[in-house]
């Protein structure tokens, strides 16, 4: 079995349930200013960190061509003073699907290449980067429960489970 294989198989399928979460999710909780972090937020913050976590180093990240600053966080920011990121107007489903879809081809496109057995490439992640890629999946993975559970109580609609996505090219 190759570890690459598996670690793209686990990355297709918590992305797979990812894009139904935006697909099925009503335009009435997309951008519900009523929770503490908006649907299409959380969307995008996971889809960010799977884009940055899957590239052998922070040097050779390069931002979705939308992408604005302070969006990728959720919380307060990373640096002095800490302030709440900005959160402006909304990205639309459409612009998440195509960052998503980006962001699956970049999981295609970088995991053969990636040295598993370096360091993650993130100073403020000192672990390896196999262990990077369990990370980030867990990451990925944690929201978009958060995003199947909104949809659920919410909407009453549910996110059909994958197991793993080996069709996915």
């Amino acid at each position: 079995m190759n570890m690459k294989d598996v670690i793209k198989s686990q990355y297709r399928a918590s992305l797979g349930m990812m894009e139904q979460a935006i697909v099925k999710c009503p335009e009435a909780l997309w951008d519900d200013r009523g929770k503490k972090n908006r649907y299409w937020h959380i969307a995008y913050h996971a889809l960010f960190y799977t884009h940055l976590y899957v590239m052998p180093t922070e040097g050779a990240f390069t931002p979705w061509e939308k992408h604005i600053d302070e969006y990728q966080y959720m919380g307060r920011l990373p640096t002095p003073p800490h302030d709440p990121p900005q959160i402006g107007d909304p990205y639309s489903k459409e612009e998440v699907l195509a960052y998503y879809e980006q962001c699956r081809k970049q999981v295609d496109e970088t995991v053969d290449s990636l040295d598993i057995e370096a360091e993650s490439g993130f100073s403020w992640l000192p672990m390896g980067k196999l262990e990077l890629q369990f990370y980030s999946i867990r990451h990925l993975q944690m929201h978009v429960g958060e995003l199947c559970e909104r949809l659920g109580s919410e909407a009453n609609i549910d996110v059909d489970w994958m197991g793993m996505r080996p069709d996915v090219r």
